[in-house]
């Protein structure tokens, strides 16, 4: 058998235990009935820390409409994943104890887990825990090649459905070339994009992307890698989080985008208001602004409204 064709049978091989794992649609966030939940995030224009934002300073829109804002508050608590890509360049390691310096300085009411994407689901190394340094530990070297039948966003609907069920904030962070080996190919859109970012929005979870290329020659094609990054940003932007990446190339240090997630990760909220989901919920599009200089709010592009009673 050539490498050609034992390279199609692997790849076939991965795909079918990647259906096998395929992920049931999650639970919505807990929230009371008729009351719709979304973390949004402040964001100083000029990159400097921004002041506290108060329920009077902010606006919520559902379409073109204003809404009331029920409830705004500071959450103490949050769910913090970390996500590799386990096709990434193995020597993107190189930037963990950057990482590790970022675990560690998360305060205690951060729960912190780390897990590799694989074959179209999420290997957890650890769970989440309020023991940081035992977070650390749990980063590795990525598998490089010999981790590329992977999906990151399979991958992400796999951990999803496997989070604890709660109404406190919620954040990945994706390390990753935003390339799926599995269902993705020359396409500008990824197909499993939009339903990653629904499950994302329905648990109301923020995803921060930070883009590293992995270890094979296709990623390295740039029409495909770019498409990659395009779809990255989609999916953050979408749940209100950033993207972040320079270039098609490993970045020279992530120390950057892990110092700017630390201080959006300090200057988020939960936003509560009051909303008709039916009988079956559903998803309603939101714009959050305030009237506070210089600052703009991070919000999901769609909120989901749980249903009725």
């Amino acid at each position: 058998m050539n490498r050609i064709t034992t390279w199609k049978a692997a790849l076939v091989f991965a795909a079918i235990v990647a259906a096998a794992a395929a992920p049931l649609a999650p639970k919505a966030v807990a929230s009371d009935a008729g009351t719709a939940v979304v973390t949004v995030t402040a964001v100083d224009n000029k990159n400097t820390q921004p002041p506290p934002i108060k329920q009077n300073d902010v606006r919520l829109y559902q379409g073109k409409e204003g809404v009331q804002v029920a409830d705004w508050r500071r959450s103490e608590r949050l769910y913090l994943a970390v996500l590799i890509d386990d096709s990434l360049e193995p020597s993107v390691a190189n930037q963990w104890d950057d990482l590790r310096a970022f675990i560690m300085a998360q305060p205690n009411s951060t729960y912190i887990a780390v897990a590799y994407g694989r074959n179209g689901s999420a290997v957890v190394a650890q769970d989440f825990t309020q023991d940081h340094a035992l977070a650390a530990k749990a980063l590795r070297l990525p598998l490089g090649s010999a981790g590329a039948f992977t999906s990151p966003y399979l991958a992400i609907q796999d951990w999803i459905k496997r989070w604890p069920d709660s109404a406190e904030r919620k954040s990945i962070m994706l390390f990753s070339s935003g390339i799926d080996y599995f269902r993705g190919g020359f396409d500008p859109i990824d197909p499993d994009l939009d339903t990653t970012v629904e499950h994302a929005q329905k648990q109301n979870i923020n995803i921060w992307s930070i883009y590293v290329p992995d270890a094979g020659h296709i990623g390295r094609r740039p029409f495909l890698a770019f498409n990659a990054q395009s779809n990255l940003s989609r999916l953050s932007e979408k749940t209100g989080g950033e993207a972040y990446y320079l270039s098609l190339a490993m970045p020279v240090t992530l120390k950057p985008y892990f110092d700017e997630i630390r201080n959006h990760l300090e200057n988020q909220y939960l936003l509560s208001f009051m909303g008709d989901g039916g009988s079956k919920g559903k998803f309603e599009r939101v714009r959050v602004v305030t009237e506070v200089p210089n600052v703009q709010i991070l919000t999901p592009s769609q909120v989901f409204l749980p249903p009725a009673l």
